[in-house]
């Protein structure tokens, strides 16, 4: 079998093509998780991908961690807007850690996307103020791809979809 005909859910389409490329790019993903209220919420947050995990931060006081905390299930989706759109889903469970200082992963995201010296003023900012934060890791459990060119979701018409 190879990664074109893995199915939904399998995790080595990490390995594709489109994942790896979505994975390394500078977009928020979208965290979909269940509030402390029992009711849904999806927000988009910066991540770095370790090779094993997704990963998000948050500074402390964020009112996500105590409901993943309580619920770690997630759903998380990063995809492109161009035509043909580029889709990775991934499912998994969330481990919060609190980290005194800056999460790691969270400068490596946000210097990613920022000039030098804009980045070394922000995290000195940061430090200065004894900033504290949570580390958000999601290592997948279940990996879906979509690219609209091979992969297209399961309901799609057979004419688009190319199956039957």
């Amino acid at each position: 079998m190879t990664i074109d005909t893995l199915p939904q859910g399998d995790l080595g389409l990490l390995q594709s093509a489109v994942a790896q490329e979505l994975l390394q790019m500078d977009i928020p993903a979208r965290l979909a998780y269940t509030a402390s209220d029992g009711t849904p919420r999806v927000l988009p947050i910066n991540h770095w991908w370790t090779g094993t995990e997704l990963v998000m931060a948050t500074f402390t006081g964020a009112a996500k961690v105590r409901a993943l905390r309580n619920k770690p299930a997630v759903a998380i989706t990063i995809d492109t807007v161009d035509a043909p759109p580029h889709v990775l889903l991934l499912r998994g469970d969330a481990v919060v850690t609190d980290v005194e200082g800056i999460v790691p992963e969270y400068e490596l995201t946000m210097r990613r996307g920022m000039p030098a010296g804009d980045a070394d003023e922000y995290f000195a900012g940061l430090r200065a103020d004894g900033a504290t934060m949570h580390r958000i890791a999601v290592q997948p459990t279940w990996v879906g791809v979509l690219d609209f060119e091979t992969r297209f979701p399961g309901a799609a018409p057979s004419a688009i979809s190319g199956s039957d």
